[in-house]
């Protein structure tokens, strides 16, 4: 739920991309050492199986992470984990499930054999690490797509890492459907340059009428165009939304609903605090008007009159 308030991923990276992104190919033994868990933010062949916070995603480790976790119980003795290091980060080669279990122990600290990989970018930080991997992400879309030779002016920006490959995704999707209105085989640069006219720029004209990236100070326009297609693609799935419905409308209640402004959020949580305890208010005074209704009904059938007298 963190995660998705606050827009970023809750996926474990995966070390071989991270470590080919960032050309840390050179190595050296860094010995046992005491690792902060909290630093540890992805794995080698596992990443898949955790979130972020190693909690377990899939069923099938279910029996493996009882097992350590009873171990733990017990004091039984468990061999350190094997980890690669990048700046500040780690990244699990043995143990996922002993820090998953550790981590949900409350442990601080895990005993590690480390790997120090060496980045030619300094990482001192889970959030610098993101932003190399984000600005290579940039450089590879751009190498890909050749957007800035295709459209010289585009400048498609996103702050969130992993994010450009949903755009490499929208662009082969439209190249599919350009294949099929024009009944040929289309060209990769060809797509790209009908994409970005015809689809992203439209979008992002849109976007830019509306305001809505006030609402959004630290974000772009590449952004917000990602997260009007995912929400109308999921509002339209979900049937509460037609094809033809107006994206400048969208795009403002999306903003309304889920704008990042400090002030705007304050606003929304005491008009959802004020509307629960209206509702809680109202459900006791119905609570109540029925059980008056029921002490009367009661009262006749007992022969008590309005002014409280008896009769036979």
């Amino acid at each position: 739920m963190g995660s998705w308030l606050t827009r970023r991923s809750n996926d474990l990276l995966p070390f071989d991309d991270v470590r080919q992104r960032l050309r840390a190919h050179a190595q050296h033994d860094g010995g046992l050492q005491q690792v902060p868990i909290t630093q540890i933010i992805g794995s080698v062949g596992r990443y898949r199986d955790f979130d972020r916070a190693f909690l377990p995603r899939q069923q099938h480790t279910r029996n493996r992470w009882l097992n350590i976790d009873r171990a733990y119980y017990d004091d039984v003795h468990l061999p350190p984990i094997e980890l690669y290091q990048l700046g500040e980060t780690y990244f699990v080669k043995d143990g996922n499930h002993r820090v998953s279990v550790a981590r949900e122990r409350g442990q601080e600290f895990i005993d590690a054999y480390v790997i120090e990989a060496h980045a030619p970018a300094p990482i001192a930080s889970v959030a610098d690490l993101e932003a190399w991997i984000r600005h290579q992400d940039a450089l590879d879309f751009l190498a890909t797509t050749q957007l800035s030779q295709l459209r010289p002016a585009a400048r498609v920006e996103l702050t969130l890492p992993g994010q450009y490959e949903k755009l490499l995704e929208h662009i082969a999707v439209h190249r599919w459907y350009l294949g099929i209105e024009r009944n040929r085989e289309i060209p990769y640069h060809e797509a790209v340059a009908s994409w970005y006219d015809r689809v992203y720029l439209p979008l992002v004209e849109i976007i830019r009428t509306s305001g809505a990236l006030r609402e959004f100070p630290h974000r772009t326009e590449a952004d917000l165009y990602l997260w009007t297609i995912e929400r109308h693609w999921y509002l339209r799935q979900a049937g509460v939304l037609a094809e033809d419905h107006p994206l400048d409308e969208l795009i403002r209640d999306y903003a309304e609903e889920f704008s990042e402004r400090p002030a705007r959020r304050f606003a929304k949580a005491v008009r959802r605090t004020a509307q629960r305890v209206a509702m809680e208010l109202s459900e006791t005074a119905e609570a109540v008007e029925q059980s008056s209704a029921g002490f009367w009904e009661l009262a006749r059938y007992a022969g008590i009159s309005d002014d409280g007298s008896v009769g036979d």
